[in-house]
C-alpha cells in the first residue's frame, strides 16, 4: 500500500528502513548492501530525503553517515504508516 504514495521503489525502501528503525545509521554502500539497490540511486534518494528534513547526515572521516531526523514534523505519522503498511502486507501473505 505504501507504493501508492511513494512511487520511487528505492525511496520507499529507504523510508521503510529509517522509519522502522529510527536509531539506524549507515553510509551509502552499507545501505546499498542491505536493500540490494544501486549505490548511485540510493545516494540520490538520500540527498532528497535529507533536503526535506527526514534524514540528517554527519561526516565520519571521508564517509557521510545518514540517520533519521526524529524531529521531522511528521516523523511519528510516517512511522505509523510504515508499520501499519507492513502489518497489512503480512496479513495478505498469511491469508
Amino acid at each position: 500500500m505504501l507504493d501508492v504514495f511513494i512511487t520511487s521503489r528505492v525511496r520507499r525502501k529507504i523510508v521503510v528502513i529509517y522509519a522502522k528503525y529510527p536509531d539506524f545509521k549507515t553510509h551509502v554502500r552499507g545501505l546499498a548492501k542491505l536493500i540490494k539497490e544501486d549505490a548511485g540511486n540510493i545516494q540520490r534518494e538520500l540527498k532528497k530525503l535529507e533536503k526535506v528534513g527526514f534524514l540528517v547526515s554527519e561526516k565520519q572521516g571521508n564517509t557521510k553517515v545518514y540517520s533519521t531526523n526524529k524531529q521531522f514534523p511528521i516523523f511519528k505519522e510516517l512511522q505509523g504508516i510504515v508499520l501499519k503498511s507492513q502489518k497489512t502486507n503480512q496479513k495478505r501473505i498469511t491469508s
